[in-house]
């Protein structure tokens, strides 16, 4: 049976987002750069970066957590929770649910992390080795954990249902949405905050990326850096983001007369069980996670409109990304792929969170963003990644692919919302 036929408490919608984001610092502004094509990819300005191969990223230069967060509170927070509790409260807002109404216990949050408090980690570990143990910040601990931004999140709004994170690299925001859909099918929650956030660059980052050569070295223009499948990419660009969703089962945003932004149909998590940093050449555990999500919504291949990609514009992930999408969907697909990192840069673990934000945009707008800086097309990379310029199409159902660290999968399938 396909997702339609469910029962009201296994259906789970989205009825609110929120968006931090290098492009912009709510939903609007972040889909509006990404139809028009607008990089949010600069030269690093947090630290001097002169002296690393990669001088690029996609910074969030204009948020101020004042705006968001009491200031004492925030100096509690790292910047990847700042980033998180700032996209939640423009999610709730939109969601237009009232907490204090409902039952708090039945409120849930799941958010991906990859790093955590990486730039706190570094600066403590200046302190130590400068100053000795006892100038160690008495809040570092509570800052740089992974699971601070969930466990702030809930803390800050009140919400006292089942709490977790996903840690598990650049498939984190995907996997955490994923599990959150789960939860709700499980009757654990009617409603859960859900997405990811990233806020992690810092000279340690970028030198460990850099060892790892797989970074872009693009010094000229920064934002051409970024060019998933073209022939000339040559490594991701690091980024920070937040992206958050409030999704419920679709009886309870019923029964509140929430407005339905989309349906999340399918989702799917697995492993490649290959290789550290490596993805499986032949793309097959990406592929198995596609079929997955597919078996998850009870649909056909053929019934994907659109496919935002991992397309992080590295050499090898770019190319099993594309054999994994001909394996499933066939070798002469002529479904519109597209990579937002081409715009955003790798904001890690926040980057299927935001994916999925512009694959509802799509599915709301029936307007696909582009991939930007494809000017030389691989000849192996042969799919149509509606290069350079916005499209209309009709989006009824779109996959989201990521894919991590450690052959972490995870796919998403969101829906236009049909009563």
């Amino acid at each position: 049976m396909d997702w339609r036929e469910r029962d009201k408490n296994q259906r789970v919608v989205i009825t609110g987002m929120g968006a931090i984001t290098p492009m912009g610092l709510d939903v609007d502004q972040y889909w509006n750069s990404l139809i028009s094509g607008t990089s949010g990819i600069d030269f690093v300005t947090t630290f001097d970066a002169s002296e690393f191969p990669c001088v690029v990223a996609g910074e969030i230069t204009d948020f101020d957590p004042k705006n968001y967060i009491d200031g004492k509170q925030a100096r509690r927070m790292s910047r990847f929770t700042q980033l998180a509790v700032a996209a939640t409260q423009e999610a709730i807002r939109q969601s237009e649910i009232i907490i204090e109404n409902e039952d708090k216990e039945s409120i849930g949050v799941i958010l991906g992390n990859g790093i955590g408090g990486y730039p706190d980690t570094e600066e403590q570990v200046r302190v130590l080795a400068g100053r000795g143990w006892s100038k160690i910040s008495p809040l570092y601990m509570s800052k740089m954990l992974p699971n601070m931004a969930a466990a702030n999140v809930a803390m800050q709004f009140g919400l006292e249902g089942y709490n977790n994170t996903a840690v598990t690299a650049c498939a984190a925001g995907t996997q955490a949405m994923g599990d959150a859909v789960n939860v709700i099918r499980a009757g654990k929650a009617h409603t859960m905050i859900t997405g990811a956030c990233e806020g992690a660059i810092s000279p340690l980052g970028l030198a460990a990326f850099s060892a790892m050569r797989a970074l872009s070295q693009r010094k000229e223009n920064p934002t051409t850096a970024s060019r998933p499948f073209d022939a000339d990419r040559d490594g991701f660009v690091p980024a920070e983001a937040a992206g958050i969703f409030v999704i419920e089962s679709l009886e309870h945003a019923l029964g509140r007369g929430a407005k339905i932004l989309a349906e999340i149909v399918g989702t799917a998590s697995t492993s490649d069980a290959h290789d550290f940093v490596a993805p499986k050449e032949d793309g097959s555990g990406a592929a198995r996670t596609m079929r997955l999500a597919l078996k998850d919504a009870g649909v056909e291949p053929e019934m994907i409109d659109y496919i935002n990609a991992h397309g992080t514009s590295t050499p090898l992930g770019d190319l099993a990304e594309t054999t994994a999408i001909k394996s499933v969907f066939g070798q002469q697909t002529k479904i519109p792929v597209s990579s937002t990192k081409s715009m955003s840069g790798h904001p890690l673990g926040a980057s299927g969170a935001i994916e999925a934000i512009a694959c509802v945009q799509s599915v709301q707008t029936n307007v696909i963003h582009p991939t930007i800086n494809l000017e030389n097309p691989d000849p192996e990379c042969d799919l149509d990644y509606v290069p350079n310029q916005a499209r209309e199409a009709q989006v009824k159902i779109a996959l989201s692919n990521s894919f991590g660290f450690g052959g972490q999968n995870a796919c998403i399938l969101i829906a236009e919302y049909e009563s």
